[in-house]
């Protein structure tokens, strides 16, 4: 009895033909994007020790708790498949023995996380995503750069419509002691009515519970104070600088209150680009600053301010996946004029053309091969063409075929 056939683990997805073609667009007018804002791209390991993930994500956040792929390698180690990729790039800052030279760094990143959750549209156990990272910048200016290159995407990419930056501060520490404060008030007043989950955050980190998705929580999240009253005059003119820069980039803003980061290395400016159009799966880009979490990994104080944006959603923004490249398709009539056609193909090639022979049969059956890949072009060789120095060209679309000088070739399809 054969093996039934393997399927991919639950939550992954193999990425071929349209999908790939959609994938790869992203990432690469992502990286256009961020080349022209003076971005280099890093590549950090796809796991990382444990611990960089507990510092960076907090033991009571949902990720950390519920969501790694965590586990002991052979030599007794706990490592992590990374559910995200900033503590990385602070990691590998450190690390790398960077913290001290050529500062701000402003870096580019795009691959693959992983994070257990139950898969839905748009979002996979093994998922990718594009970041972008400055490093070493406590101006305001930094934070509006980073946000109006995330914009410049998203334009880029032609999805920029019905997508909103919405945005918050989330203060200094001073500021934040005080916010914390007046959430730990109002919580506890209502802490009958909070989850198992939120009553947990409520001893060790109070402003988790305006993240909560429970029900519940959200109604009493809704009757919670803001922190605009809490603001020193400090953080509020940093906040200010931030939306005027903003204004002049040409981001359209819309600020939104509730948008929040827990962690205490978390200040300053927190932000989500999000959408109406994938439903439940709203958000398609978001960051934040944040201060201390090189200092988290061993490194010195460092500012910091970044976004990330998952590449599953973008694509499904998309309005139409790229079409694959159209070849040039070599036909040799017989094998004697193989040697001609193959010294043919690598000359396309060469010249940035892609070209394709079918390994086997007739012209009828080359011809048919040249239509399934959408060629634009077929480049028939028989013993005549070889023997004159010619080649038969045929254009597909338009039907019509002549015969050039087999040196001129290249260049007539190059143009």
């Amino acid at each position: 009895m054969a093996n039934p056939p393997l399927q991919p683990v639950r939550g992954t997805r193999d990425l071929i033909g349209e999908d790939f073609r959609a994938h790869h667009h992203v990432i690469s007018a992502a990286r256009r994007v961020t080349a022209l804002y003076g971005y280099e791209e890093w590549a950090t390991p796809i796991f990382e020790a444990t611990g960089v993930f507990a510092r960076s994500l907090g033991e009571t956040s949902d990720v950390v708790s519920k969501e790694m792929y965590s586990f002991e390698d052979r030599g007794g180690d706990s490592i992590t498949l990374r559910p995200e990729n900033t503590a990385g790039i602070c990691r590998a800052l450190v690390s790398n023995g960077l913290t001290q030279s050529n500062l701000p760094r402003k870096v580019f990143y795009a691959g693959p996380m992983f994070r257990y959750e139950r898969p839905q549209k748009g979002r996979y156990r093994q998922f990718h995503q594009i970041g972008a990272e400055v490093l070493g910048a406590a101006e305001p200016l930094a934070d509006a750069e980073v946000i109006a290159a995330g914009w410049h995407i998203l334009c880029e990419l032609g999805i920029s419509e019905g997508v909103v930056l919405e945005i918050n501060t989330l203060g200094d520490a001073e500021s934040r002691d005080a916010y914390r404060a007046a959430l730990v008030a109002h919580f506890t007043a209502h802490q009958d009515g909070l989850s198992a989950d939120s009553q947990l955050r409520l001893a060790k980190n109070p402003m988790r519970i305006l993240d909560s998705k429970d029900e519940g929580d959200r109604r009493i999240v809704a009757t919670a104070p803001t922190i605009e009253p809490f603001l020193t005059e400090k953080a509020a003119s940093f906040f200010e600088a931030v939306l005027r820069h903003l204004a002049t980039f040409g981001v359209p803003v819309r600020k939104n209150p509730r948008i929040v980061r827990g962690l205490d290395y978390y200040s300053h400016t927190a932000f989500e680009f999000v959408t109406d159009r994938l439903g439940a799966q709203g958000t398609v880009m978001a960051g934040g600053r944040y201060d201390g979490l090189v200092e988290e990994m061993g490194g010195p104080a460092t500012p910091c301010v970044g976004w990330a944006a998952g590449v599953e959603r973008l694509s499904m923004l998309l309005a139409a996946t790229p079409a694959a490249p159209r070849p040039v398709a070599v036909i040799p009539v017989g094998e004697a004029q193989e040697a001609a056609a193959l010294g043919l193909l690598q000359a396309l090639r060469r010249a940035g053309i892609p070209a394709e022979i079918a390994y086997k049969g007739n012209l009828k059956r080359r011809m048919e091969r040249a239509n399934k890949l959408s060629a634009r072009a077929a480049l028939i060789l028989g013993e005549d063409e070889v023997a004159q120095g010619v080649v038969q060209l045929r254009d597909l679309d338009a039907g019509s075929q002549a015969v050039v000088p087999l040196a001129e070739a290249v260049s007539r399809l190059s143009a």
